[in-house]
């Protein structure tokens, strides 16, 4: 068995941790940057998000025949992770900034920056994710390793949307532009201190036979031919475009559609206002006067709608382990996502002042979704032992290229419903009161829409074969034939 330490294991979520932290900003928070902070018109918007996450997502493929390619002295993935770290920050920084152009100035410069933090992403995440393929070939490791990951994915996500828009009013000092500018120059840095650890601390233990060679016609025909890895990805593009749209979505809820009145009652009536009030005393004891709470209600609503969320996902995916080794990855991913697209329905149902019933269905949502987490990941390693199991050969980084691809797919095709939905419905910027369509448009988006995306994921599954009994047989078989090369 290949024991993974617990020092690797976190060394290695720590570069999921860095990823998301501008990953999250993106789903979460790029069509309201645009829109609202860089001023550029909804329809503009939705068209470079669309166009620039394609073009980076078609860069996967590409991206997964290389890395599967690269031989070095620390092997063929954690060279990636460490050569892209600095760029990676550096372009994240510049995607944030807000030079004064005109117009058509503004959405050349949004698209460019794009594509290049996307392209750099997927040379980044890409190598990353196939890491965790190669780190041991012990599924139950992989398991207690995606649990790990996936933690540290929970603290970026917290640290995004709960936090985000509240450090945005205090580094800005209430100017939102200045305010994107200084938070995520804060978690660029963050983020290449953390790749360059993951890249430190972790080993590649599964490497392919001497004398295993295939070109790039067999590795694609291999996967073609791969049933539970087209399954993954079409789940994943579906996936992604549900987290994407729905997560976009939330800001514009929470500002143009729940009742501030009920929503500010319901925020001191849980004691929320008092604990702000405390924590604002602090830091003026501290003598830190500039970092207190913002007042906006909506901002304080949406952080605590966001992090109760995230928590009840922490919680779910310290259930996720246990239930996967029992039932298998395929049934336990299935059944849970089902149960957190229920829940996303409930929100249509739900009038402008129902608050408590918002943030009780955030609640278990957060919870069903987030014992899928870790096993999506999990379950793309586990594709990419099949396609050894199958064929003989490992292609590990071409495996992982669906996921990241379906990642950037599904992220461009959400964010930019985020934004086209709102264009074609009538949003217009800094209106005190929308209209009824746009009101409707972000209720569906939020709710009916995302509902329908998860469920496709669900359906998906019923294409992938490879469920607890063929994950031990798998395990099995090719742990007896990497041990007889040995």
């Amino acid at each position: 068995m290949q024991k993974v330490s617990f020092i690797e294991k976190i060394g290695y979520s720590l570069g999921d941790l860095a990823a998301n932290l501008i990953f999250q900003t993106l789903m979460t928070f790029l069509a309201f940057f645009y829109t609202d902070v860089y001023k550029i018109p909804a329809a503009s918007a939705s068209a470079i998000i669309f166009a620039g996450g394609m073009i980076g997502a078609f860069f996967n493929p590409v991206m997964g025949i290389i890395a599967d390619r690269t031989m070095t002295r620390w092997g063929k993935f954690r060279p990636w992770i460490l050569w892209t770290a600095i760029p990676f920050g550096a372009i994240a920084m510049l995607t944030f900034s807000t030079p004064d152009f005109s117009e058509n100035g503004k959405m050349a410069y949004a698209l460019i920056t794009y594509i290049l933090l996307v392209i750099t992403y997927s040379a980044n995440n890409l190598p990353y994710a196939s890491l965790s393929g190669v780190l041991t070939g012990d599924m139950a490791e992989r398991n207690s390793i995606s649990s790990y990951r996936f933690v540290a994915v929970m603290i970026a996500q917290f640290i995004v949307q709960a936090l985000l828009l509240p450090l945005v009013l205090i580094l800005g000092d209430g100017d939102k532009t200045v305010g994107f500018q200084h938070t995520i120059s804060i978690f660029a840095i963050t983020g290449v201190i953390f790749f360059i650890i993951t890249f430190l601390t972790t080993k590649e233990r599964i490497v392919p036979k001497p004398e295993q060679k295939s070109s790039v016609k067999e590795d694609l025909t291999d996967l073609f031919k791969n049933k539970p890895w087209i399954a993954m990805l079409i789940l994943t593009v579906f996936i992604f475009i549900t987290l994407a749209l729905k997560g976009g979505m939330y800001v514009y809820y929470f500002e143009n559609y729940l009742d501030q009145d009920a929503l500010a009652t319901f925020l001191t009536g849980i004691g929320f206002h008092t604990f702000i009030a405390g924590l604002n005393a602090m830091f003026v004891n501290m003598g830190l006067v500039g970092f207190t709470w913002p007042e906006d209600v909506a901002t304080s609503g949406f952080s605590l709608f966001n992090a109760g969320g995230i928590i009840m996902m922490m919680i779910g995916i310290g259930f996720s382990k246990t239930l996967a080794d029992k039932y298998g990855k395929r049934d336990v991913f299935g059944a849970s996502l089902f149960l957190s697209a229920f829940c996303l329905l409930l929100f249509y149902f739900y009038g402008p002042q129902s608050i408590a019933l918002v943030f009780l269905t955030q609640l278990a949502h957060g919870f069903f979704y987030g014992i899928s987490t870790p096993l999506l990941w999990a379950m793309i390693a586990d594709v990419a032992d099949y396609s050894e199991w199958k064929n003989n050969r490992r292609a590990t980084a071409i495996i992982f290229s669906a996921m990241i691809f379906g990642l950037k797919a599904g992220l461009s095709i959400g964010g930019a419903l985020v934004a086209g939905i709102l264009a074609v419905s009538g949003y217009q910027e800094g209106l005190s009161g929308q209209t009824p369509e746009t009101i409707e448009g972000i209720k569906l988006s939020l709710s009916v829409f995302p509902t329908l995306t998860f469920c496709v994921s669900v359906a998906c599954l019923f294409f992938y074969e490879i469920d607890k009994k063929k994950e031990v047989l798998i395990q099995k078989e090719l742990m007896s034939r990497r041990g007889e090369t040995a």
